[in-house]
């Protein structure tokens, strides 16, 4: 058994999963801006890997508000664990001032886990949506937020500044649940997206899940199934990487044909718009997503209307 489980934890990459980073210039730049302003991105805290073409030639980043210490500890996630200890109530102008320095098209802002605070952060996340729409109003906003523990007051602030688009990524089967995602309930999270969108039903809602931890096909389709449900208008599918030997292996590295198998599954099931593959996170092509969505949810509404009369 435990030569089983050494052989699991040195799983070896597949080919498809290899990238060349490009670190040019217009990379390092933006990098030592974001150091300048105190800012902090979940594109490195997360290690995630797009983030040189998502900064340098997409145009989009996804900046991480409210400190970088979590109030979770999730046992997939990069992020630092601990008790916060700093709110910055400027935080919403840098991030604007940011946007407009890099010349982004589409920003998502996202967020540690706030449980220590009332209202989850609302209130900064829904200043900082407004500071950047008014310094930079071309640019699509998409929140990444917690669940809030679940508290509606704090929901409605945050969707009253009207994102774009609000994702809540449920990032795993139900299954798998406790076992990967800290504090986090796998129905509090499809009541949260049910609630978004019951709030601002012009909103596109969106979610992610991870794959490679252990579940099943059917536990991936019934994870759609769900969140078709709940109104979700969007879903990204993605390989769940082992940021560190501390957190949860790789159980499966799935094969890009697998990842667009489930994208036509998707596709079929009613989501406006999937993104699937194995370097996908919740803000890969996010861009194209927000405009995607809306064209997809008019001709929906459209042929409703059509089928009505």
């Amino acid at each position: 058994m435990p030569e089983k489980d050494e052989k699991e934890q040195h799983m070896r990459k597949p080919d498809w999963l290899k990238i060349k980073l490009n670190t040019n210039e217009s990379y390092t730049g933006l990098k030592k801006m974001m150091r300048e302003k105190k800012l902090h991105t979940v594109c490195e805290e997360a290690r995630c890997p797009n983030i040189h073409e998502c900064w340098a030639v997409r145009k989009t980043a996804t900046f991480m508000i409210l400190g970088d210490i979590c109030t979770r500890g999730c046992r997939f996630c990069a992020v630092k664990t601990g008790l916060p200890t700093e709110l910055d109530l400027q935080e919403p102008e840098r991030v604007a001032e940011s946007v407009e320095t890099m010349g982004l098209k589409h920003v998502v802002i996202t967020a540690v886990a706030r449980d220590d605070l009332k209202d989850g952060g609302a209130a900064v996340f829904a200043e900082t949506v407004r500071a950047v729409r008014r310094a930079n109003p071309f640019c699509t906003i998409e929140v990444l937020p917690s669940d809030m523990l679940g508290n509606e007051s704090s929901l409605q602030t945050l969707m009253d500044a009207r994102p774009n688009i609000m994702n809540h990524n449920i990032e795993t089967v139900r299954r798998l649940t406790p076992k990967v995602r800290a504090r986090a309930k796998y129905d509090r999270t499809l009541e949260f997206l049910r609630r978004a969108k019951e709030m601002h039903p012009d909103i596109p809602t969106k979610s992610s899940l991870m794959v490679g931890l252990g579940e099943t096909k059917e536990e991936i389709l019934e994870t759609m199934d769900d969140l078709r449900a709940n109104n979700v208008d969007i879903l990204t599918i993605g390989q769940y990487l082992q940021p560190t030997k501390k957190h949860l292996k790789v159980i499966k590295y799935y094969h890009p044909d697998e990842f667009a198998e489930l994208k036509e599954i998707a596709m079929q099931k009613g989501f406006s718009h999937c993104e699937a593959g194995p370097l996908v996170r919740s803000s890969y092509h996010a861009d194209e997503q927000v405009n995607q969505a809306q064209v997809n949810m008019e001709a929906r509404k459209a042929q409703g209307e059509q089928q009505r009369v």
